[in-house]
């Protein structure tokens, strides 16, 4: 394919999941915007994340966007491919603005002529400004393995799914114990000769409360106005979870014992229900919700090595404690490059590239503006994550925070002391919070800091109502320095 001219754009978004999507919706009404995406289709961890079994732990309704709500959804729970139509209909409201096989390689900030000079796999293009919607969940983690290289036989992450590779009949090794384990394990189970799951901790684990909507929902949901009650009810409902993560020790020992029960209702061996007991305060990483994965895991062809990898000798996959097993097929289900973005080195300004800016962890001020980078909004980015609730309504608010910004004259810039303080007062609301001193690893602190940089610590409305001052402050101080 030729590369494309130079071209101009009001404002590039980069990424085309439910972020930049988003973006170009609601940004698109006012300014010129076009939306480059690498991969070959719209939708970003739903369009990467095919395994058995993938489907959200947000109630459908719920997330999605207000301005695009949609009355098809068939569950509580929608699956992976019912979201990832979800967004083919977002993006089909600007199908014409979106670049695909379109990946960013550069984008440099030319203060002199207050614009960004952005090169692509497609050619050199600028830009007044730049959206980074690239997502936290986009660059799969695998670890460094001695000896990785000499297993014969498959070898992919869960979300780079190998569809070819048949596990009926094969000796399956899983690596990993984290949301999407536990959501393929069922399924990988079901037909393989035998499963080991190698499991570095043990996750917390509720019952799903799923059910298909029945036709008289369905009808309900096609209703806006009650579709709008619905959404704002199951939004309460999850804010309500978040005192089960911290500052309710009462409620967060219910928690706790909720979530035990539920293994002991479904795990009867002593031994195996003690290898799937947390030894970590329950909200350290994010509670899972599933009905079949204890059933799955208890299976007699079933092996729950609780040790992470350590080796691979051929077909031999062998643990921290020592066990080796043959297996035919490797499972990566390790999660994703989360504290250090891959895009962040190649975005800069001043001189300065955005990865050197957060080599003390990620930060921005309102989690969307970064000081000494004019006119570039950061999506779904710096402490923007959420662990009780749903992502799409952060994101939903940091496009207002972009849209009330650049519905203005001029460079949007914020200065380091307006940074300075939003990461000052995150690090002392996460400091003795279960994130920081909980006891686990999780994707949600910086592990060379130690920050928290991936979580809101905090209710999604207060973050609503913080971006909705920040837009304010601005609007009235001036968004320059």
């Amino acid at each position: 394919m030729a590369p494309v001219s130079s071209r101009h754009d009001e404002v590039l978004i980069v990424g085309a999941g439910f972020a930049g999507l988003g973006a170009a919706v609601r940004l698109s009404a006012d300014h010129d915007v076009a939306v480059i995406e690498r991969a070959h289709d719209v939708g970003g961890t739903w369009r990467d994340n095919t395994y058995p079994g993938v489907a959200c732990d947000i109630p459908a309704p719920l997330y999605s966007f207000s301005f695009h709500q949609s009355p098809a959804w068939t569950r509580v729970f929608a699956a992976g491919a019912e979201i990832q139509a979800y967004l083919r209909s977002l993006a089909a409201r600007v199908a014409p603005l979106i670049e695909l096989d379109t990946a960013l390689l550069g984008a440099d900030w030319d203060a002199t002529a207050g614009l960004w000079r952005v090169e692509t796999s497609r050619g050199e293009r600028t830009a007044d400004a730049l959206v980074l919607a690239c997502g936290r969940l986009a660059e799969p983690a695998i670890p460094r393995v001695p000896g990785l290289e000499t297993f014969p036989g498959p070898i992919f992450h869960s979300a780079r799914w190998d569809h070819g590779v048949e596990l009926a009949g094969s000796r399956v090794a899983v690596v990993g114990s984290g949301a999407s384990a536990v959501q393929l394990m069922p399924s990988v189970v079901e037909g393989a000769a035998s499963v080991v799951q190698f499991q570095r901790s043990a996750p917390y684990i509720m019952p799903r409360p799923d059910h298909v909507f029945s036709d008289a929902e369905r009808r309900l949901h096609a209703d806006p106005a009650a579709l709008d009650e619905l959404r704002d009810r199951m939004f309460w409902a999850a804010e309500e979870g978040f005192a089960e993560r911290i500052g309710d020790e009462a409620r967060v020992a219910a928690a706790r014992d909720r979530a035990l029960a539920h293994l002991a209702s479904q795990v009867t061996d002593a031994a195996l229900r003690a290898l799937l007991t947390p030894d970590y305060a329950i909200g350290c990483k994010r509670v899972l919700l599933s009905d079949d994965y204890y059933p799955a895991v208890s299976r007699p062809h079933v092996t729950l090595e609780p040790s992470a990898v350590a080796s691979v000798d051929g077909a031999v996959v062998t643990g921290a404690n020592g066990v080796g097993h043959e297996v035919d097929v490797l499972v990566f289900a390790t999660g994703f490059r989360t504290a250090e973005q891959p895009y962040a080195p190649l975005v800069r300004a001043g001189g300065r590239s955005l990865a050197e800016h957060w080599s003390g962890g990620m930060r921005a001020y309102a989690s969307t503006l970064v000081a000494g980078f004019p006119n570039l909004f950061v999506l779904d980015g710096p402490n923007a994550g959420l662990g009780h609730n749903s992502a799409i309504t952060m994101i939903e608010a940091q496009i207002e925070l972009t849209r009330r910004l650049l519905a203005t004259a001029g460079v949007v810039e914020v200065d380091a002391s307006r940074e300075d303080a939003w990461t000052a007062e995150i690090d002392h609301r996460s400091a003795g919070t279960v994130w920081t001193t909980g006891g686990c690893e999780s994707w949600y602190v910086d592990r060379r800091t130690g920050r928290l940089t991936l979580l809101w610590p905090g209710f999604a409305h207060e973050f609503v109502a913080a971006l909705d001052d920040a837009a304010c402050d601005l609007l009235t101080t001036g968004v320059t320095p």
